[in-house]
């Protein structure tokens, strides 16, 4: 895959399939294989933050979850009326995404706000989803993944194993789908701790403002290990590799079930485990 940047700089871009990383997975001797018989020096090699966290086992299983009353509000109320018929509508939501949100599931949503209030806190427990990096697509049943605690580590640990085992000089990059938006020179995300030079403030109201104005938008770079380049730089890189990954079992939780067809705690280790999974994507600038 070959994509072009804004400032004119050529990357090619080859998204590498592995098993599926369950928790307890040796993801780092798993990066490492595959990366091993291409990566050259002078590579990026952008890892996916949801992938690291389930083979972390970093998740939580929202059945066993009590929901207050604010999480029930907040699912009946909030998402099905707020979301459903005038925030969803300026966000320029499609209609069957708006239909969907409109019949929000009332108890297992409320689970679902539950661990957003416990783990992100109420302004992102406004979010319409991936409340706080906080995702349930590309897992099973009831459980979620919760955000990294310290990705820069986990990018310079990486970076190091592969230049002692492969003996390569590469950057890695660790992002998530969860986007920033740009306007001019400055850019922001509702995502908690992204890369510096990456506003995270405003919760869920700079998520509204970049959808509603329909700013440039692309997957979010969380930690950058190796060579030091422009905000620009890494949001380029992280959205060529974003494309070249492709949406996984589903962009949100309803794709997903609605490609197995399965309710949306439904789906098991195993059927996921039966898809094509490109945790890593290995970008090089063109010649």
């Amino acid at each position: 895959m070959l994509c072009e940047a804004a400032s004119m700089t050529r990357y090619y871009a080859l998204a590498l399939t592995t098993e599926y990383w369950r928790p307890k997975t040796d993801y780092l001797t798993a990066i490492v294989k595959a990366v091993a018989k291409t990566v050259k020096n002078g590579d990026f090699v952008v890892v996916s933050e949801k992938a690291i966290s389930t083979a972390r086992g970093n998740i939580v299983d929202e059945s066993g979850v009590h929901p207050t009353s604010t999480a029930m509000f907040l699912a009946s109320f909030w998402m099905r009326i707020i979301w459903g018929y005038f925030l969803g509508v300026t966000c320029h939501f499609g209609g069957r995404l708006l239909l969907r949100i409109q019949g929000y599931p009332r108890e297992n949503g409320s689970r679902h706000k539950q661990v957003a209030l416990e783990y992100a806190g109420f302004s992102q427990a406004l979010m319409f989803g991936s409340e706080g990096g906080i995702d349930g697509s590309n897992l099973p049943y009831s459980f979620v993944s919760l955000p990294l605690e310290d990705s820069q580590s986990d990018a310079e640990l990486f970076r190091q194993q592969i230049k002692q085992q492969l003996n390569k000089q590469v950057t890695v990059v660790i992002v998530d789908t969860d986007k920033t938006y740009s306007f001019r020179n400055f850019y922001f995300t509702p995502r908690p701790k992204p890369m510096k030079g990456i506003s995270s403030k405003g919760g869920f109201i700079a998520y509204v403002v970049g959808r509603a104005f329909r700013l440039k938008r692309r997957p979010t770079p969380l930690a950058v290990a190796g060579i030091s380049f422009h905000v620009e730089t890494a949001l380029t890189i992280a959205n060529v590799a974003d494309r070249a990954r492709g949406p996984g079992s589903g962009a949100t939780v309803w794709d997903m079930a609605a490609r197995f067809k399965v309710q949306s705690t439904g789906v098991s280790w195993e059927m996921l485990a039966r898809l094509k999974h490109k945790p890593v994507v290995i970008v090089r600038r063109a010649k």
